[in-house]
């Protein structure tokens, strides 16, 4: 499950516990304007020690090489063996106009700072030039029990094999189902034959509502498309035509027709919703055709529907 949980974070613990009760084993934070991808773990790590912690995603370019290290291993430290560190290129609106950070060489910057980290986990002294930032003389001051995995988040394949080669696994984003084995066959091939971790974030809706959950879904799949990255991964996976007359739309300043042009299809490809039974066996598709681990997001498309009784009825408990 993706948290945070709604709610102020101090009143998440019995939430928390509730998801470990329904069967759920993991959870995942992510980072763009809301609470940072650490403090939702690290009060988990104390309060619910029967849930594995993943990030999905730490931005690679909002913290600098030193502070990455402290927070990671900081977290492993409190939760040994049960945290996961996924880490993604994020995009140039979070990381350059929210943060005034230049989004230059995103490949090369995820790299790295893999590497470093793999480095810091050593506890050597690291005086070292990576490709995208020099490291002088810093030495990780925490050694954590176990090192946690490190999950690259990937769209196509120059990430998906960096997932692959270079990490421990790959943190996949906006696809359905039967997007999942051109992914993984890249990591796969990459990682020469080596099963590694596939985490995949699917957006979910579990109501029968379908018109009022399209309606909602085409905002948040008009909101990402339209990020070249994620245009470039939909044409990837053979999306694009569906899509095409969404981005004409859209490049031609007409946000209203955008919208319109999102066919039904697209929507139900990319964004899980009907009946929970029939949530959750879109859901083990995802785990058929290649998917280890997933994080649900749920969106709150209905409003009839609470984040609640959603988490309720897509639990594993509940099949």
């Amino acid at each position: 499950m993706t948290v945070p949980l709604p709610g102020p974070l101090h009143s998440h613990r019995e939430k928390l516990a509730e998801l470990a009760d329904l069967g759920y084993t993991d959870i995942w934070s992510a980072e763009s304007d809301g609470g940072d991808g650490f403090t939702p773990l690290a009060l988990a790590a104390a309060w619910e020690p029967r849930l594995r912690l993943g990030t999905a995603i730490i931005p690679a370019f909002t913290r600098s090489p030193a502070c990455f290290a402290q927070c990671v291993a900081s977290l492993a430290d409190a939760a040994p063996g049960r945290f996961a560190i996924g880490i993604g290129t994020s995009s140039d609106v979070i990381v350059q106009r929210w943060n005034g950070v230049p989004f230059v060489e995103p490949y090369k910057k995820v790299r790295d700072v893999v590497r470093f980290l793999r480095d810091a986990f050593t506890g050597e002294k690291i005086s070292k030039s990576y490709d995208t930032f020099t490291v002088d003389g810093y030495r990780l001051g925490i050694r954590p029990e176990q090192q946690p995995p490190i999950l690259v988040a990937a769209l196509r394949e120059g990430m998906l094999r960096l997932a692959g080669s270079e990490g421990d696994g790959a943190i996949l984003n906006w696809l359905s189902p039967e997007d999942v084995p051109q992914a993984t066959a890249v990591v796969r091939d990459a990682a020469g034959g080596v099963d590694k971790e596939i985490v995949a974030r699917i957006f979910c809706c579990p109501s029968e509502n379908a018109d009022v959950v399209r309606a909602g879904a085409r905002y948040a799949i008009a909101a990402y498309m339209n990020v070249p990255v994620y245009a470039a991964f939909q044409k990837w996976v053979g999306r694009g035509p569906l899509l095409q007359p969404m981005w004409d739309a859209w490049q031609a300043g007409d946000r209203k027709a955008a919208l319109a042009a999102i066919p039904d299809e697209a929507v139900d490809q990319l964004v899980v919703h009907g009946s929970p039974a029939q949530c959750r066996a879109t859901i083990a598709r995802y785990f058929a055709n290649g998917v280890t681990t997933s994080s649900l997001a749920i969106l709150p498309l209905d409003p009839d529907l609470k984040h609640a009784d959603a988490v309720r009825a897509l639990a594993p408990s509940a099949g």
